[in-house]
């Protein structure tokens, strides 16, 4: 039995750049046991893992998703390291029969674990595995990673995690699981390095907007309709405000303190509910918020539906004499689609929001997005569009197809393109269990398979088609023959299912890609991407579209939930923005949309926009080499945008240039304006001045001219100067004592002189700010406790009071949460309270698990809901 990998066993190609980095840092990476390594599809991750696994030279257990992604490891191993075709007697597929290398997928090592855990604990153990590598790692959010975490805790090994996509969408409890596994992110190869490399191609994103149908328009205005007539009814129920009324909390609040601090946003629901229906908030209320001139927000859909789960499922003790009342205003709720599992939400209903995912009028969307693919490149266009389900039942069996196509799938999508194929465009079907090529594809088809093993028949309602009929000998072997079907361009349009042509699948000609799938993660978006990017050997001039689809909801202003899943979804795709020069980003806000897209002409216009930018494929490559020459990293940062109403040039100099001059300048001006009517007046009134005494009133005459002419504007200009002091300044303060703080508890390791705070702005108004040096998790975690800091006040253990008084007359107040990071522990946060002192200003640490603790937190909440604040901060991707 081996117990080291056999000597001279070496990668056959030279390390890509990006690579050898990880490889170069891998000692650093693995101070805590762990490698967590983010890298896109064609980032050679498998190599990259196999490299590793080497210089760790023990026993190793691999783990992959799929059965041929787990032969793909063996076979990468084999021909690129061990350069044999013959696998060698001590690698294994069979985890019950473990070697010295170990392939197996997770659903194999969870079955096995399932019947007897500790057999495979032991058989592990024998071999003194210490490795454990876990591909595409984003899959351990399942039940595998529980048989999967039962053998890590057993064993002392190293964990090598890679994935393209950590699942970012998942629950909090997923996230925690997929870090407790994998430990944190150590590394990131980002998709513009690997276009720097050539290792993917030129590519750029598009959305393509669609309305609803008049149907189901109809639908979702009807459900609006009666949710705003719900809402007015429950918003004024003379019985519900008796109910709350009655309750301690309303009744004797100095007496349920601890409560009121405890349950902060439903005692604001019931402040906000019982203001909006005119009954007066009392000084015992003003008291517990420490606030005498609290101005209290207008009741809306989320106040009032937090009230309602306070009323109907928090607070049973009191509400018990309104039983009959709740249970008739959760029924309403039940009846009209405002409750679904006990979550109220008045905006967002299930069924409207299929009505969005599922809308017809994205065929005709993707007809749009196909013809014009098609006008711009003709019969060298490789076209693949993913869905979500087959629809088998609009495949008939008669002499004509004229179903209604009533629902979104491959099927539909095929006779909405079949129907209207003016220019014979050669469209393919390809799933699991249904396969169609045109019949000009045929000789090439037979050509790549057995001819005994080939069965098809004409389509019925159009004899261009046939339907292919796998036999045995061809089931293993139909995705890669059509496949290579469609990357000759005898099929130029192929139509699948995400499940098939997802994750694992390639086809490098790909060149235009139409995302037609809504259901499934964030991952799986990301994965179906990674097919339209990759290079094309022998074609170097390769660029990729990738066209995203989403109805817009034009009952609400945000677009709806279908373009909110999408603008969740942009949050990992990293491209050129649409500016001049181009900038490399992730969020949708690179394709520079209007906010104006709830009306039919703001939709046309946006994806009129989008055809215009598409149609300038040829610039495709010189805006990623004009982008890339921008920066040599991505960079992970926080964006604080620009929030007043008014745009951000009118109010650009109060905002960034340092805006206490700007205020100095415009009492200058006044004063000399001033100055020159003074003299005026003295001039014009020569003749009258015979006292001391006339000079004088004069003199006060013109005084409060001044005053009544300039103090109005010299106040705006005070109150923009306290409102818009240099932010950027201020950022860049606040995370140099930040990182002087992490660098104390330890979680920030690298040396403080090859680190440093970064923070700059855009022509929009934003602020930016990011760690420069260090590793991927140091810098992940400054970005995170930087947020903590910035957003509004949550539920914080330590609170930050800091007080300015401006020419030590108007005093501003501001409250920003200790990182939970350095709140968990006093000293910490003592710590960063002094140096908060010594960069950023005088400031008060506050413990808020006290009583005048929680005032003070309950007050900062109640501010942050008089200014309406959200939190508009976003955690950003920059090439720099």
């Amino acid at each position: 039995m081996i117990t080291v990998y056999p000597e001279n066993i070496k990668f056959k190609y030279q390390w890509r750049s990006y690579q050898q980095r990880v490889l170069d840092e891998l000692q650093d990476h693995l101070t805590d046991k762990h490698l967590h390594v983010i890298a896109p599809p064609g980032s050679g991750k498998t190599v990259l893992g196999l490299q590793v696994a080497l210089q760790l030279n023990k026993p190793t257990l691999i783990l992959a998703p799929t059965i041929s992604i787990r032969n793909q490891w063996i076979q990468r191993f084999c021909e690129l390291f061990l350069q044999t075709s013959t696998t060698p007697d001590w690698i294994s597929r069979d985890i019950r029969n473990p070697k010295f290398m170990t392939v197996i997928t997770y659903q194999a090592l969870h079955a096995a674990c399932k019947r007897d855990v500790e057999k495979i604990i032991d058989g592990l153990k024998a071999q003194n595995t210490q490795t454990i590598v876990v591909d595409e790692a984003h899959h351990l959010k399942n039940e595998w990673w529980q048989s999967l975490m039962k053998i890590k805790n057993s064993l002392d090994s190293v964990i090598v995690g890679l994935t393209a996509t950590p699942p970012y969408d998942v629950t909090g409890a997923e996230w925690q699981r997929y870090m407790d596994m994998n430990g944190p992110v150590d590394t990131e190869i980002s998709v513009p390095e690997l276009v720097l490399e050539n290792d993917l191609c030129a590519h750029q994103d598009y959305v393509y907007l669609t309305l609803p149908t008049e149907k189901e328009n109809e639908r979702i205005t009807q459900f609006r309709q009666t949710i705003n007539k719900l809402y007015q009814e429950i918003s004024t129920d003379t019985t519900l405000v008796e109910a709350i009324t009655n309750h301690p909390i309303w009744r004797a609040p100095l007496k349920n303190l601890d409560w009121i601090y405890n349950n902060l946003s439903y005692y604001s629901s019931c402040l906000i509910f019982l203001h909006s229906n005119s009954i007066e908030v009392s000084k015992e209320h003003l008291e517990v918020i420490g606030d005498k001139k609290l101005y209290l927000p207008p009741l809306d859909y989320n106040w009032l539906a937090t009230l309602l789960e306070f009323y109907l499922y928090k607070d049973k003790e009191y509400f018990n004499d309104y039983t009959v009342h709740k249970d008739a205003i959760e029924n309403k709720l039940k009846r009209h689609g405002a409750i679904e599992r006990r979550q109220i939400n008045f905006l967002h209903n299930r069924k409207v929001t299929e009505s969005l995912t599922t809308s017809i009028s994205k065929l005709n969307g993707i007809k749009e997005i196909t013809d014009f693919e098609y006008n711009q490149l003709g019969s060298d266009l490789r076209l693949v569009i993913l869905t979500d389900y087959i629809r088998k039942e609009f495949f008939v069996n008669t002499s004509e197809n004229n179903l209604e196509l009533n629902k979104i799938g491959v099927m539909p999508i095929f006779e909405r393109l079949r129907r209207q194929n003016i220019k014979n465009k050669k469209i393919g079907v390809l799933t699991g269990s249904l396969v169609i090529i045109p019949k000009t594809a045929l000789p090439l088809f037979k050509e790549k398979a057995a001819p005994n093993d080939i069965s098809f028949s004409v389509v019925p309602f159009d004899d261009n088609y046939l339907l292919i009929h796998p036999t045995e000998g061809l089931k293993h072997t139909i995705v890669h023959i059509v496949t290579d079907v469609f990357q000759s361009g005898e099929i130029q349009i192929l139509i699948g299912t995400k499940a098939l042509l997802g994750e694992g699948w390639d086809a490098p000609a790909i060149n235009s890609l139409i995302l037609a799938s809504f259901v499934g993660s964030f991952v799986l978006s990301n994965q179906m991407r990674g097919r339209a990017i990759r290079t094309q050997k022998n074609n170097s001039e390769k660029t990729g579209n990738i066209w995203h689809i989403a109805c817009i909801d034009s009952t609400t202003p945000s677009g709806g939930d279908d373009y909110e899943l999408l603008k969740r979804r942009f949050r990992s795709f990293v491209g050129v923005s649409f500016d001049s020069p181009p900038s490399i980003e992730n969020g949708i806000n690179r394709l520079r949309l209007s906010n104006n897209i709830s009306s039919k002409e703001g939709i046309e216009n946006a994806n009129t926009k989008m055809f215009e930018f598409a149609s300038k494929r040829e610039n495709l490559k010189s805006n990623w080499q004009k982008a890339l020459e921008g920066g040599t990293t991505l960079i992970e940062e926080i964006k604080i945008p620009f929030s007043e109403e008014r745009s951000y040039q009118r109010t650009k100099s109060m905002y960034l240039n340092k805006t206490l001059a700007n205020f100095i300048a415009t009492l200058s001006s006044s004063v000399l304006t001033f100055l020159e009517i003074i003299i005026h007046a003295i001039g014009k009134n020569s003749g009258k001045i015979r006292t001391l005494h006339d000079f004088y009133n004069i003199l006060i005459g013109v005084g409060v001219l001044g005053v009544i002419l300039f103090g109005k504007n010299t106040l705006k200009a005070l109150k923009l100067y306290i409102k818009y002091r240099d932010i950027s300044k201020d950022i860049d303060n606040i995370g140099k004592a930040l990182l002087n703080s992490l660098l104390k508890t330890n979680v920030i390791h690298t040396e403080r002189s090859l680190l440093e705070v970064v923070t700059s702005f855009d022509e929009y108004g934003a602020v930016y700010c990011h760690l420069e040096g260090g590793t991927t998790f140091e810098k992940s975690a400054f970005t995170n406790a930087l947020h903590e800091i910035v957003k509004p006040v949550n539920n914080p253990r330590y609170i930050l009071l800091r007080k300015s008084k401006f020419l030590l007359l108007i005093q501003q107040t501001d409250y920003h949460s200790v990182p939970e990071i350095l709140g968990r522990n006093k000293s910490l946060a003592e710590y960063f309270k002094l140096q908060w002192d010594k960069i950023v200003g005088s400031c008060e640490l506050i413990f808020t698990r006290t009583i005048e603790g929680r005032k003070l937190l309950l007050k900062s909440r109640m501010k942050s809901l008089a200014a309406q604040l959200d939190d508009q901060t976003e955690h950003i991707n920059k090439w720099r």
